[in-house]
């Protein structure tokens, strides 16, 4: 369907953004930053698409945090500058991809965490005439990528400070298993542990002569914890944009859903239940079940029926044959990386369809 049209008429599964929640969420995020006195480098993961960081960076985005080498370069592409790659890169593939991007002007900084990766970075910088910012990646309890020892996070950031091609910027600073727990009171105490972790990391960074000029990281769940800290220089939030329905019962107010899958009714012929044309290609399944909250009957519930399937059970009046029903997906980053564009609304009216890129090239 054409931009122009109207959005129950989408052809579906459809990938739908509501363009002014989407400007509230940003609004209201950059607002907060600005009250905590911290920057932005909003998580490009969450949308992988150039029109949403342009539309950050109009905002007052420092850049944008990107988790892949696709994701890097399709934003890149596109105009964006101040991109930080938050995963290592480190494959043959992902290094010569980072030179590339390198020789082309691109403005990004890389992570590190092991010293078996600094000659291979080092060497495409040099190759490309460049000189390639470097943040020090730590875990703080999340058990993935980065730095298991203080002293071993030092030794690294001076390796990076002594090459000719590489300049030491900072450390990154990520505790994704705190995201979401609830109640915030036991999130505050769990973040606590990391920041005390991270204020030791910098206090030794700092005595050893290489003080972070960047401290990035945080969530949209500990955005507020993790900037009132006086620790962060930046936050890398990034489903704030989104709001699927984990993050609206953990974080919630004053953040809305702003995206939606739309699907349409395929059969009806079960008295107090309907089949929707979207399943598990539909939806990331790792949150749970998405929530039915336009088009459908008062407290219907969806489950998957396979691929391409979904059963929408309800009580009382049923649902027409073609009707178009959207949902709030309940992991928003992965259901994203399913769909090739969102179609941008503006109350029942389709009025751009966006892009989503960054899976291979």
């Amino acid at each position: 369907m054409s931009v122009g049209g109207l959005r129950h008429q989408l052809k579906t599964p459809a990938l739908v953004l509501d363009i002014d929640i989407l400007d509230q969420n940003i609004a209201t995020m950059f607002d907060r930053a600005r009250a905590m006195g911290v920057g932005l480098r909003p998580h490009a993961k969450a949308h992988k698409c150039v029109e949403i960081a342009k539309r950050l960076q109009r905002a007052g985005a420092l850049g944008a945090s990107c988790a892949t080498i696709d994701e890097a370069e399709c934003l890149a592409a596109g105009g964006i500058t101040g991109i930080l790659v938050t995963s290592p890169m480190v494959s043959q593939d992902q290094v010569a991809r980072l030179g590339g991007l390198l020789s082309r002007g691109a403005d990004l900084m890389v992570v590190m965490d092991n010293p078996l990766n600094l000659s291979a970075c080092a060497g495409v910088a040099a190759e490309a005439g460049r000189t390639l910012g470097v943040l020090i990646d730590f875990d703080f309890g999340q058990g993935r990528t980065g730095c298991i020892d203080v002293q071993d996070a030092v030794s690294l950031a001076r390796g990076v400070s002594d090459s000719a091609h590489l300049r030491l910027r900072g450390v990154q600073a990520y505790w994704g298993q705190v995201q979401q727990i609830m109640p915030i009171a036991d999130r505050r105490l769990q973040a606590q542990v990391q920041l005390d972790r991270l204020k030791d990391l910098v206090s030794e960074l700092t005595k050893a002569g290489l003080k972070p000029e960047i401290v990035s990281g945080g969530g949209t769940g500990t955005h507020q914890i993790d900037g009132e800290s006086g620790l962060f220089t930046e936050l890398q939030p990034g489903s704030f944009l989104f709001l699927d329905s984990q993050y609206d019962k953990s974080v919630g107010a004053p953040f809305k859903p702003s995206l939606f899958v739309a699907l349409s009714v395929v059969s009806a012929n079960r008295p107090g239940r309907v089949i929707v044309n979207g399943g598990y290609k539909a939806f990331a399944t790792d949150g749970g079940f998405p929530e039915a909250v336009r088009g459908a009957p008062s407290k219907a519930t969806y489950r998957y029926m396979g691929d391409e399937h979904g059963a929408l059970d309800f009580n009382g009046e049923g649902v027409t044959l073609g009707a178009t029903i959207e949902f709030v997906t309940s992991h928003c980053d992965p259901t994203v990386n399913l769909h090739p564009a969102f179609h941008v609304v503006r109350g029942e009216n389709v009025i751009d369809v966006w892009p989503i890129g960054g899976r291979y090239s």
